[in-house]
Parts: C-alpha cells; sequence; structure tokens
C-alpha cells in the first residue's frame, strides 16, 4: 500500500493587504453588477423591440443569481478582514448562498 507523507501548506496564507485588495475586488464586481442590473430593467421598461424586452427579462433572473454570489464573497471578505479563519467565512458564505437559493425557490413557487 502506498505511504502518504504531509507535504506542507501548498499555498502560502493571504497577507492582509491581499485580503483588502481581495474585498477591494468583490466591491468592485458589485457595482459593476448593479450597473448590469439597472441597464436590464431599463431595457425591460423602454425596449425597441419585444425581442429586447424578452431577453431582459430572461437576464433579470441572472443578475439576481449574479448579486447574491457577489454578496456572499463580499461577507467573506468582510470576515477575514475582521480576522475570522477561512473556515469559519466560508460556512458564513454557503449559508447566506443557502439562505438565497431557498429565497428564490420560494418567489418562484
Amino acid at each position: 500500500m502506498t505511504e502518504y507523507k504531509y507535504r506542507g501548506i501548498k499555498f502560502p496564507p493571504l497577507t492582509d493587504k491581499e485580503i483588502e485588495e481581495k474585498y477591494a475586488e468583490a466591491e468592485e464586481e458589485m457595482g459593476e453588477v448593479l450597473k448590469w442590473k439597472k441597464e436590464e430593467e431599463e431595457r425591460l421598461l423602454n425596449g425597441k423591440t419585444p425581442q429586447a424586452k424578452s431577453a431582459a427579462k430572461r437576464a433579470l433572473p441572472k443578475v439576481a443569481r449574479r448579486i447574491d454570489t457577489v454578496n456572499g464573497n463580499l461577507i467573506y471578505w468582510k470576515l477575514r478582514l475582521e480576522g475570522k479563519t477561512h473556515f469559519h467565512a466560508n460556512i458564513e458564505r454557503a449559508e447566506y448562498w443557502d439562505a438565497a437559493k431557498n429565497k428564490n425557490k420560494e418567489n418562484s413557487e
């Protein structure tokens, strides 16, 4: 039988500066997603053709899902900035995503 040996950590832990950069990237991404949502809502209301309105209607659930994803990432990086471990922050993010997914299921029914 093959023996496995501990080879150490594959990647060094993130520094505080790197965590701050990741949090800033997530905030920037949230701005882009909110801009996308605004564009799709505008196209839904003032679309020139029925096809444009229909495309906007199909895009809005994707936008909502993306907003939930970015919010989860913001929660993760905020907790990491506060000094929480990856394990704790990842659990919080997963709980948020699960709650958002269940909320979306209830709204669709």
